[in-house]
């Protein structure tokens, strides 16, 4: 690549970083998966930049990249031997005053959001950062309407899992 090329893509890449940690976030446990998948993500897009036609906007783009390499990754490691990161099973002490309800909140969201299926939980992460359908069907290869329907779908099985 040329240095303007290479210039392009790392201040485009610094500007959207959050994006790929917020991936890396759904998708892994703990500090080391995340760093790992973050870098793996960096490698896809690096390799995938000259390709970039600017069709979407970069951070559409990027989402698509950095979704697929999570999900293809994603099932790879389903191989592997589960384990649990230690802040799932640590103590926590908390003073009298503290009201953790929206922490909990978060965290039996996120949970559950992790029970879905890889692209169910793509349509989820796209559809918190508040982008519209129609960035979400783009992102994702989908129509519009099946973007609606399945978030719909994805609401209830939420409901389901959360509310048992």
């Amino acid at each position: 690549m040329n240095k303007e090329l290479e210039h392009s893509f790392v201040t485009q890449l610094e500007e959207n970083q959050n994006i790929v940690h917020k991936i890396c976030r759904l998708y892994t446990n703990d500090a080391d998966a995340h760093n790992d998948l973050f870098q793996e993500i960096t490698i896809q897009l690096w390799k995938a930049f000259p390709k970039f036609r600017g069709d979407s906007k970069f951070s559409t783009w990027m989402y698509r990249v950095g979704l697929n390499t999570a999900i293809t990754l994603y099932r790879k490691s389903k191989r592997r031997v589960e384990t649990h990161d230690f802040e799932s099973v640590s103590f926590k002490i908390t003073a009298d005053e503290y009201d953790d309800t929206v922490e909990l909140q978060l965290r039996l969201m996120y949970d559950a959001v992790k029970q879905l299926n890889d692209i169910d939980k793509a349509l989820v992460f796209l559809y918190l950062e508040d982008k519209n359908y129609r960035e979400i069907a783009d992102t994702l290869g989908i129509s519009e309407v099946n973007a609606r329907v399945k978030m719909n779908r994805i609401k209830e099985k939420l409901r389901t899992i959360l509310n048992p």
